[in-house]
């Protein structure tokens, strides 16, 4: 299946009640990971936002999907805690490295307390379907398995999906179909 007949198909899945009650697949958790070549991340762009206008315009769907873009998230904890210039003013005196063990230590990435989930939590509404997008762009300063096994354990009123620039194989996330993540993972393909 090509990537326009994937992404037609997103719809038509997040429309039924058996996937908003996560009942879809026995899911209890209801996490879901579309992945897809890095090369059509255009494409999956579109097609959330798409999606995101679509449904959240209408009300006759009974449910809205709330984006959380990971890089974007960063973005606006650092800039909250006053670190976003701090933080490039710090790689450039002591390098890439440093600054991402900053990032991730100050945004308690590995914590019961991380932040991102954090501000996952705080935003969504019930009634919806939850799409993580900038996985790609939050590398490597975050870890896809990072937010699911940490969101997965705080958040279980709605179906997540994340898009992920990648390969899943229902065990390993290979991000840009290269950098192998041998965790596994609860969630299921969203379409195979």
């Amino acid at each position: 299946m090509n990537i326009d007949e994937r992404l037609s198909k997103i719809e038509h899945i997040i429309r039924q009640p058996s996937f908003l009650n996560n009942e879809e697949t026995g899911n209890e958790i209801g996490y879901y990971i579309f992945d897809y070549d890095p090369k059509d991340e255009l494409l999956v762009r579109n097609e959330v936002k798409h999606l995101k206008d679509k449904i959240n315009d209408n009300p006759n769907y009974g449910f809205q999907i709330l984006e959380f873009d990971l890089f974007e998230i960063i973005c606006d904890i650092l800039k909250e805690k006053g670190y976003l210039e701090k933080t490039f003013k710090f790689e450039k005196k002591k390098g890439r490295e440093h600054a991402k063990k900053a990032i991730t230590k100050m945004l308690r990435l590995s914590t019961d307390s991380n932040l991102i989930v954090k501000y996952i939590k705080d935003r969504f509404v019930p009634n919806s379907v939850i799409f993580l997008t900038g996985v790609g762009k939050a590398y490597p300063i975050l870890r896809s398995h990072n937010v699911l096994n940490n969101l997965g354990q705080q958040l279980d009123e709605v179906p997540v999906i994340m898009f992920y620039p990648g390969k899943y194989t229902g065990n390993d996330l290979v991000l840009f179909n290269t950098i192998k993540d041998s965790n596994y993972y609860r969630a299921f393909p969203l379409i195979e």
